[in-house]
């Protein structure tokens, strides 16, 4: 199978001939035809978590060119080429450079990096769910933390309440309603009060979850005296979530060592 690194340029070729833009199986398929001695069984071979090995490859590709600038998502469920991606696609020496680029070396920045990456892997998947699904993600996390009794309402309309559940604080519990936006852009004030103004009165607590960022003014007026406290998550604080309850994420164990032979003599010095 085709390393990611080798995969960059043929997907941004597959954009660039579909006229720009196309949905993801598209793409699975035009992709894997670039590489001939990819076999049926490379393409429908599984990963340990279940997923096609094929497919997540191709989205790790996706996700790193969406990084440097040359992929984006114009609309949920479509992926697209940018003059970037079609300045790289056009310089053959330039991609070959970028090619045979040696991989980091230092362990504690490979993994620094792959975080970086992974995260902004999950970040956009989450972007490209369907509202109704991004609600329901969102009610499962909540679950998953030791919220009860989870209920999606999907409420319409400024200040909508999304779903609501019941949190054991002690010995007493509190009801608890929360708000869910795929936003690109940062979240701002008007939206915690409006959010807060819905809650009032019949909730404890309230929950925004957000998978872009919140304004410094929002977070200003999250917790005010004598109103109810509004908890902010963003995109980074929900894949930590993610990562720390295992929701729609899998550990795997990885073995690291170090040299330590010089030790074996430094008594005798």
């Amino acid at each position: 199978m085709p390393t990611q690194r080798e995969m960059e340029v043929p997907l941004l070729k597959c954009l660039d001939e579909t006229g720009g833009k196309a949905k993801p199986q598209e793409i699975y398929v035009r992709l894997a035809k670039m590489f001939p001695k990819l076999t049926d069984a490379d393409l429908a071979e599984a990963l340990q978590s279940g997923g096609n090995k094929w497919m997540n490859r191709v989205q790790w590709v996706r996700q790193k060119l969406i990084a440097k600038g040359q992929v984006e998502s114009p609309e949920r469920g479509i992926w697209a080429i940018t003059n970037e991606g079609r300045t790289r696609l056009a310089s053959e020496t330039g991609a070959l450079a970028e090619a045979i680029e040696p991989p980091p070396t230092n362990l504690e920045e490979l993994a620094d990096e792959y975080f970086s990456a992974f995260r902004q892997k999950v970040l956009q998947e989450l972007q490209d769910l369907e509202p109704k699904q991004f609600e329901r993600f969102s009610g499962a996390l909540l679950s998953a933390y030791g919220f009860a009794d989870i209920k999606i309402t999907g409420r319409t309309g400024d200040g909508g309440i999304d779903g609501n559940g019941l949190l054991k604080v002690g010995l007493s519990t509190i009801r608890v309603a929360f708000q869910c936006k795929r936003w690109q852009g940062l979240i701002g004030r008007s939206e915690i009060d409006k959010f807060r103004g819905s809650i009032q009165g019949e909730f404890e607590q309230g929950i925004f979850f957000t998978t872009s960022d919140f304004l410094d003014s929002a977070r200003e007026v999250s917790i005010k005296k004598g109103a109810v406290p509004v908890v902010l998550l963003n995109g980074d604080e929900i894949v930590k979530l993610m990562v720390e309850k295992g929701l729609g994420v899998r550990r795997m164990p990885l073995e690291l060592y170090e040299d330590q032979l010089e030790s074996l003599f430094e008594k005798e010095e």
